[in-house]
C-alpha cells in the first residue's frame, strides 16, 4: 500500500524501491515455480509482427491510451520486465526524476507507441510508462501509429500466444482458404493446425494423382473443404460424434481412422469408440 509523505523526492524514491521490490518478488516466484526465463520478459514488437505479418501502417496522432494496454516494446532492452517494473537500479535517477515531475503535475511529452489491434508497443517513453504503472495511472498520452496485420492479434498477451499464432500463419500459407471457409477451421490446440494442413496436402496429392494434373494451393484448399471436409463434418453431426470438441477436431479423428474406415466400409463399435475418445496429439 502506498503512503505518501508529501515530499515529492522522498515519495519518488519510495515508488522506485516499491517497484523494484515487486519485480524481485515476481522473479523469485518465477524461479520457485521453475518457469522459463522469458515468462516475465517484455513482448517484442518485431516478434509479434513477424508472426502476424505487417500489411500497412498509419499515424493516428496523439491520444490518451489505457496504460494496461501497453504490453511490449520495440526495443529488446532488459531494463524493465513485462509489467514495466525496473529490473535494476541503473535507471533509478532518471526514473525518479520522471516520478517527481509526474507527481508535481508537470506536462511531460507524449510517449510514442505502435498499436496492433488493442495492444500498444512502446517506441519511446519506457520510463514514463513504468512510472505510470507505479503511480496507478489509468491513461497516458501517446503518439499512436497503427499497424494493420494479416492475422488478428486477438488473444496475444504473452510469448506463448505467439506460438499459437505462428501455427495459424503457417496453416494459412499451406491451406489458403477463403475467409468464410477458414472461419470454420478451429482447434483448441495450435499443434492440430499442422495436422490439418498435412491432411489437406495428402488429399490434394491424391487428387493430383487421380486427375493427372497439378492444381494451385487455393483450388486444392477449396476443393478439400467442399468435397472432403464439409461432407465428413455433416456426417459426424448427423451421427452425434462431434460432442464438445470443435468440428475440425472431430474431422481429425476421422482422418486418423481413414484407412480402417475405407478398408472395412463399416461403422464398428471400435471405430465409434475411437471417434468419441478425446483428441490427442500424435506421438
Amino acid at each position: 500500500m502506498r503512503r505518501d509523505t508529501g515530499l515529492t523526492s522522498v515519495d519518488a524514491e519510495s515508488d522506485f524501491q516499491r517497484a523494484r521490490r515487486r519485480q524481485l518478488l515476481s522473479e523469485l516466484g518465477r524461479r520457485l515455480r521453475r518457469e522459463p526465463d522469458d515468462v516475465h520478459t517484455m513482448l517484442a514488437f518485431e516478434d509479434v509482427i513477424a508472426v502476424l505479418g505487417r500489411v500497412s501502417e498509419r499515424y493516428l496522432g496523439v491520444q490518451a491510451i489505457p496504460v494496461d494496454t501497453i504490453v511490449g516494446s520495440v526495443e529488446r532492452g532488459k531494463e524493465f520486465d513485462r509489467s514495466f517494473r525496473p529490473t535494476s537500479n541503473r535507471i533509478r535517477h532518471r526514473w525518479q526524476r520522471i516520478d517527481v515531475a509526474t507527481r508535481r503535475g508537470e506536462v511531460l511529452p507524449p510517449i510514442d507507441v505502435y498499436r496492433v489491434g488493442d495492444l500498444h508497443f512502446v517506441r519511446d517513453g519506457h520510463h514514463r510508462v513504468s512510472v505510470a504503472h507505479a503511480l496507478g495511472l489509468e491513461v497516458i498520452d501517446a503518439r499512436v501509429t497503427e499497424i494493420k496485420t494479416r492475422l488478428s492479434p486477438a488473444g496475444i498477451t504473452r510469448r506463448e500466444d505467439l506460438v499459437a499464432k505462428d501455427f495459424e500463419r503457417i496453416f494459412d500459407a499451406r491451406v489458403p482458404l477463403p475467409p468464410d471457409m477458414r472461419s470454420r477451421i478451429r482447434v483448441s490446440d495450435p499443434w492440430f493446425y499442422a495436422e490439418v494442413a498435412e491432411n489437406v496436402e495428402a488429399w490434394g496429392f491424391r487428387l493430383i494423382q487421380e486427375q493427372g494434373r497439378c492444381f494451385p494451393r487455393e483450388e486444392v484448399a477449396r476443393r478439400w473443404f467442399t468435397e472432403e471436409y464439409e461432407p465428413v463434418v455433416r456426417m459426424l453431426r448427423e451421427a452425434g460424434l462431434i460432442g464438445d470438441r470443435t468440428e475440425t477436431e472431430a474431422y481429425l479423428k476421422v482422418a486418423r481412422e481413414r484407412y480402417r474406415l475405407m478398408r472395412t466400409h463399416e461403422w464398428s463399435e471400435d471405430i465409434i469408440a475411437r471417434l468419441r475418445a478425446p483428441l490427442r496429439r500424435r506421438s
